[in-house]
């Protein structure tokens, strides 16, 4: 019998979460579902603790591991390659499923038959606070298009998912069909999702959007924007570039192009602040340096330019929002 779904979960230094990612997906995973957990060269107890779950639950996990590091792009890319089930769904080793997703993800498929599905999440706190319930994070919702009926438009899936900006991988679950052999994540490359997620949704000819948490999102303080540096910071100022070099910038649906070019301008804004932060450190000269090629960034992924986007924002009455960019755009070193 076919597969009809793969979970894909890379592995690296997640001991203290591992086993309960993993008893989430076994818990609901039933006949027709693979669990693919590759080790990318951990350092600590994860590839120990892969045999001993393993153990626990025989034939329920494929186990797979790198021979060198390759991060998180290579892994993923690596069980791509290995997976057999119809769908695809990247789950981070340190997040979990919510009870009841599994099965929810099956009938949406059984029944439409989306090529992508989409789901929402919750912030998984290991101490939440009032502050964290008042803000939403037991529900965020991950694309901002129609729920709960079959999408055909392409330029409404990407406008979606632009304007929220939450473009991570694991709660877009995707036809293994879509991943042919030149779709992959850009490996050695920072902010690989927003890379490759929007590459993903141009093969789309239909999609659902369930708006139900599916994921538990763990919130940590290692996260890629707590510890930025100049890398990462050219990594989001372009991260949209390959979807401009494979649809163009010009052309496109005014509401696409809004979400696209807010979205640019989020990435650009939030590479900004850590050159702000470290321009003391970096000195003029290679602040200066920075800030140009940032720029350059946002004018080479933008379906509009800096001065289109905030007369944009200002016909929108987003005095606030169009100030900011302005802010950003205009500043000097």
């Amino acid at each position: 019998m076919m597969n009809w779904l793969s979970i894909l979960v890379p592995v690296y230094n997640v001991e203290p979460y591992l086993a309960e990612c993993l008893e989430s997906v076994v818990s609901q995973a039933g006949e027709g579902v693979e669990i693919l957990v590759l080790d990318d060269c951990s350092t600590d107890g994860s590839w120990a603790l892969m045999q001993q779950l393993a153990a626990r639950w025989p034939q329920r996990l494929r186990l797979m591991r790198h021979e060198r590091n390759g991060g998180l792009s290579a892994a993923r890319n690596t069980m791509i390659g290995a997976a057999t089930g119809e769908y695809l769904w990247f789950l981070d080793s340190d997040d979990k499923l919510l009870p009841g997703a599994m099965g929810e993800l099956r009938q949406i498929v059984q029944s439409q038959a989306p090529d992508v599905v989409l789901c929402d999440f919750a912030v998984w706190r290991e101490r939440p606070r009032l502050k964290h319930r008042l803000r939403g994070e037991l529900h965020r919702r991950s694309f901002s298009g129609p729920s709960g009926t079959l999408g055909r438009s392409r330029d409404v899936l990407l406008a979606g998912l632009l304007e929220t900006g939450l473009l991570h991988a694991w709660s877009k679950i995707s036809r293994r069909s879509l991943w042919d052999t030149s779709l992959r994540f850009p490996e050695g490359r920072y902010f690989e999702d927003m890379m490759a997620m929007p590459l993903m949704a141009l093969r789309c000819a239909s999609f659902y959007h369930c708006p139900r948490p599916w994921v538990a999102y763990r919130q940590r303080g290692d996260s890629i924007l707590a510890t930025m540096n100049e890398r990462k910071a050219l990594d989001q100022a372009g991260a949209l570039r390959p979807l401009a070099e494979a649809l163009g910038t010009q052309g496109h649906a005014p509401a696409l192009r809004l979400a696209w070019a807010l979205q640019c301008a989020r990435n650009y804004t939030g590479a900004m602040r850590y050159l702000q932060r470290q321009a003391a450190t970096l000195g003029e000269a290679r602040t200066r340096a920075l800030a140009q090629s940032l720029r350059e960034a946002f004018e080479a992924s933008s379906p509009m330019t800096a001065q289109q986007l905030q007369a944009a924002c200002w016909r929108k009455g987003w005095w606030l929002r169009g100030a900011r960019f302005r802010r950003w755009w205009n500043i000097k070193w």
